[in-house]
């Protein structure tokens, strides 16, 4: 597997190797000794979540102020604009981000650490998108930053105005939202 840190360097580009011939391909999605060899991190993912999203439809950004959440996320089926956005405030990249194409024809993953609002826009037709977490959802603590936050100014490559929850369109602006220390 090849780990690239993106411009924020907790934030890690993970393609794995894949075998591939007429047949199709294979590619191991995670393993435990190679994913600590190649980004020194020792992780215990507690969770799997699995998604699935229409084109056009936005989730985020999302994060858990208490139980934070590390996720390795990728998409399986189609094409998502992946974003991690910096909400540790003592970090000198509060407040940026930093937006991947996570794609079925691409394999990558990306690495989220706790501390960061994550989301992501789907560009293809459908997309399933699955992630693994270090810790438990916890909803009583689950918060939104608005995807739109002019403060953040996010370049979603997406045309007119997204699908959003309920929940996501009552995100928060970064300036009020509770930030990690």
């Amino acid at each position: 597997m090849q780990v690239t840190p993106a411009a924020i360097p907790d934030v890690l580009i993970i393609e794995p190797k894949v075998f591939g011939d007429a047949r199709g391909f294979f590619f191991e999605s995670y393993n435990e000794r190679a994913f600590a060899q190649s980004t020194g991190l020792r992780l215990n993912f507690v969770q799997d979540n699995h998604s699935r999203s229409a084109r056009g439809v936005l989730r985020g950004l999302h994060y858990q102020i208490r139980q934070p959440q590390g996720k390795l996320v990728r998409v399986v089926r189609g094409s998502v604009f992946d974003v991690v956005v910096d909400l540790r405030r003592s970090s000198p990249t509060f407040g940026q981000w930093v937006g991947v194409e996570l794609s079925e024809e691409n394999h990558r993953q990306l690495w989220v650490p706790p501390g960061f609002g994550h989301g992501f826009l789907v560009t293809s037709e459908s997309a399933d998108f699955l992630y693994k977490t270090t810790d438990y959802y916890a909803p009583e603590h689950e918060r939104c930053i608005l995807w739109n936050d002019p403060a953040i100014g996010i370049q979603w490559p997406v045309e007119g105005a997204p699908q959003l929850s309920g929940k996501d369109q009552q995100g928060k602006l970064l300036a009020q939202a509770e930030t990690f220390a």
